[in-house]
Order: C-alpha cells, then structure tokens, then sequence
C-alpha cells in the first residue's frame, strides 16, 4: 500500500508539471502546425458551445468554423463529446494560467482551494451555455472517452493541488482532493439545472474543502 500511494503521488507530481492536455506517450506529439489546427478546433468548439449550448456543437459546424475537413476533426475528436470534454479541459488550463497571476488569498489551504474552485466556477457561471454543454458532454461519456475525461480530473487536481501549496501530497490527502473534485463537479450539476443557488454551492464548496485541514499532518509526524 506504501508502495502504491507514493506512485500515485509521484504521478500527480509528473502532472502538475506537464500540460494536462499533452498526448499520452505512446502517442508522437503535435506538430506546431497541428498544435494550431487543434487549438482552432477547441476555439470552434467553445465558441458554438457558448452561443447555444451542447446542441449547438455539430461537428461540421466545428470543422467549417475552424477550417479544417470534416475527416481530419474526426481524427483529433472521434465525437462531440470526445471534443467537449477536451474543450473543458482546454478551459480548466486556461483557468489554471489566470489563477497562477492571481493567487488566492486565504490565509489556509482550505480557504485558499474554497477561493479558487469558487473564482473557477463564476468564470463558468459567466458563460453558462459553455458549461452546459461540458458537463454534459461529461455526463454523457463512455469507456472511449476515458483519456479526456482522466485529463480533465487532472488537470482540476493540479488546480487544487497549487491551491494548497503541496508538491508532495499524502495519500490522504489526495483521497481529500478527490472528494473535493467530485463535489465541485456536483456542485456545477446541481446549479445548471437550477437545484441550486450560487450561495448553495459556495458553502458547499467551503464544507468540503474542510477534509482538508482534518488531513493535514501534524508537524513533526
């Protein structure tokens, strides 16, 4: 179990240190060329997303928006949700570079994950179609759609992670980041449909970043 845990940190580590939408290994990374191609693709995407929500994304929209052929969008993103998902993740790391210039400001990791994870979801609540049209895509999402999805919660864990300050979180830790993670994703659900309040979602969001500091060792241990 020792042995298993100190992995799992390692890997979160090797996370926070790579783009979390960088290709696998076994895969050859991008050209500059299809780097771009693929970024206008996720442009497309978010743009329709926002405009009219997960029903507005068709797939030739995206293509004819990001002037590439409909063949070569299915190479990249074989469905819309392959392509959504990948489009929150897109919007995740773009979140994650405005925090970066403005850290949060609570004087405890708790306070600090509850500040970010609220800021992450008013930049969502600004372009409620958006978010929308992501969370469904994740909702929706089979077995194929694994690596996006993996991506995703990555990329949210390295947000957090940077939120408390850690390099070298314990396994309990990451279980708290865990429970966190799938509380926020709840949190947007329930607000989307309309369950609840943003008020609602910020003590929520503020009662779960507690496991926090009930997972924090004690100096010296």
């Amino acid at each position: 179990m020792p042995a298993e845990a100190k992995a799992d940190s390692k890997n979160t580590r090797q996370a926070s240190r790579s783009p979390a939408h960088a290709p696998q290994p076994a895969s050859p990374p991008l050209t500059e060329r299809q780097e771009a191609r693929r970024r206008r693709i996720l442009h497309a995407s978010a743009q329709l997303a926002s405009r009219g929500g997960f029903d507005a994304v068709q797939m030739r929209e995206v293509a004819e928006s990001s002037q590439v052929a409909l063949g070569t969008l299915y190479r990249y993103f074989p469905s819309k949700v392959h392509l959504l998902v990948a489009t929150m993740q897109d919007q995740l790391e773009h979140m994650h570079g405005t925090l970066r210039k403005k850290p949060p400001a609570g004087d405890t990791a708790a306070e600090r994950v509850a500040e970010t994870l609220m800021r992450a979801f008013r930049a969502l609540q600004r372009e409620p179609h958006l978010a929308d049209a992501m969370v469904r895509a994740l909702t929706f999402a089979d077995r194929s759609v694994s690596p996006e999805v993996d991506q995703v919660s990555r990329q949210t864990t390295v947000i957090i992670l940077d939120a408390m300050g850690l390099d070298d979180p314990t396994p309990a830790q990451l279980s708290a980041v865990r429970v966190i993670e799938h509380t926020w994703h709840s949190a947007l659900i329930t607000w989307l449909s309309g369950r609840a309040s943003i008020a609602q979602v910020k003590i929520d969001i503020e009662t779960v970043c507690r496991l926090i500091d009930l997972t924090t060792p004690d100096e010296g241990r």
